[in-house]
């Protein structure tokens, strides 16, 4: 008896990821790079960051998202009015994105296509702290200003087996004193299962 259990479970062991590979469709993780424009300030700033993303399948071409994103502080150069001088300049403002929603995409083969709509809040605060003490403070949302924002983009998946590529452009869009447009692109690699 021992043994037939022992070779029941070894052959349950064997054939699960045969049956996994049939279908790898069913969620997808991934982190990602985050380049992020602010569009209302002079200069622009630019930020870069890094983020996560956990999805969930509804159907074959529609999935459920989440993601959020932290942007470290950034540099930036001030020329002042004689045109000559430069001082280079640091911002202290950091930037935490959060958003949820749908995904469509084309398929589910190794080239996927996708657009997606998703609703959140982007947070923005001003600190000193260095990046994981302003990480924490952040992500708590007690730190500087928290508002409501929706990301409309779109992009390409590349798939070898459960490994793949993403790459995503978008509008992140938030809400004071009217909407306020910024440029959103990641970058980094997803895995499914």
């Amino acid at each position: 008896m021992r043994r037939f259990f022992g070779f029941g479970i070894l052959l349950l062991m064997c054939s699960a990821p045969a049956i996994w590979a049939q279908d790898l469709n069913h969620a997808e993780v991934g982190v990602f790079a985050d380049y992020f424009r602010l569009g209302d300030t002079s200069p622009r700033q630019n930020f870069i960051g890094l983020g996560a993303r956990a999805a969930f399948n509804l159907h074959p071409s529609v999935q459920l998202e989440a993601e959020m994103a932290y942007d470290f502080k950034r540099n930036f150069t001030q020329t002042f009015t004689d045109g000559i001088s430069d001082e280079l300049v640091t911002s202290h403002v950091r930037t935490l994105h959060g958003f949820f929603g749908p995904k469509f995409q084309t398929g589910g083969g190794a080239v996927r296509i996708f657009v997606t709509g998703k609703v959140g809040f982007d947070n923005f605060s001003v600190t000193n702290d260095n990046a994981t003490t302003g990480f924490k403070s952040v992500v708590g949302l007690d730190a500087g200003t928290t508002r409501f924002a929706v990301y409309p983009g779109g992009g390409i998946e590349l798939f070898g087996g459960p490994i793949g590529l993403r790459a995503e452009i978008g509008d992140d869009i938030y809400f004071w004193n009217g909407a306020h447009n910024n440029l959103r692109v990641t970058l980094g690699p997803q895995f499914r299962f």
